[in-house]
């Protein structure tokens, strides 16, 4: 669907006057670019002598961390489709019968369910997110030090759509009136975002260390 499009058609759809592809689309796309940016620090880091200097434990673990973010990845590309999907279910809810009772209470229960599937997709791109955040400090440190910017921007970006990512999920939230569900969602964002913004700082830490 859309990640198959190529990036000049895949913007001016975001930029036309339809709703989807929206922010949740564009946020998985965002987060799988920050990750690119990682691998290809790696490629480009693998073959030189300095890697291969470095303790077995060390070249073990950057290759196992970029299997990992390469994965990741490949979940993130099938967001930028699955969020218009999710909403999708929403809207859907919404043209159900709403006449007798009985399909009141369908309907209700419908968009409630609706809103929870949308917002479950914004959950795992920022959860996505996170894992990748916490795999990419190790190309800080030992990457190819020429290329220690794309790791400060991988990061960046990768912080961007969890930040974007919490946006979505919320806007989705205020619609479901369970409250137990509500505060354990919430705890999710708050602590996501906490460990998010912690290794994003890291990360920016060690970038700034080495180009100030």
């Amino acid at each position: 669907m859309y990640i198959n499009k190529s990036l000049k058609e895949y913007g001016e759809q975001v930029a036309s006057n339809s709703s989807m592809p929206g922010g949740g689309s564009v946020a998985g796309l965002v987060s799988s670019l920050g990750g690119a940016l990682t691998l290809m620090v790696m490629s480009l880091t693998q073959d030189k002598k300095a890697f291969k200097e470095l303790d077995k434990s060390i070249q073990t673990d950057m290759l196992e961390k970029s299997k990992k973010i390469e994965s990741l990845r490949e979940e993130l590309d099938s967001i930028v489709d699955e969020d218009t999907k999710a909403f999708n279910s929403v809207l859907e809810s919404f043209r159900l019968p709403n006449n007798t009772e009985e399909e009141k209470e369908t309907r209700k229960n419908s968009i409630k369910e609706g809103y929870k599937k949308a917002l479950s997709v914004p959950l795992r791109c920022m959860e996505l997110s996170l894992e990748i955040l916490r795999n990419q400090k190790i190309f800080a440190v030992n990457g190819n030090p020429g290329l220690i910017t794309d790791v400060g921007i991988g990061s960046i970006l990768t912080y961007s759509a969890m930040e974007s990512s919490k946006l979505n999920i919320l806007i989705n939230l205020r619609e479901i009136s369970d409250e137990e569900y509500k505060r354990e969602i919430e705890d999710r964002i708050s602590n996501n975002m906490k460990m998010g913004r912690e290794y994003k700082d890291e990360i920016l830490k060690i970038v700034y260390g080495l180009i100030e």
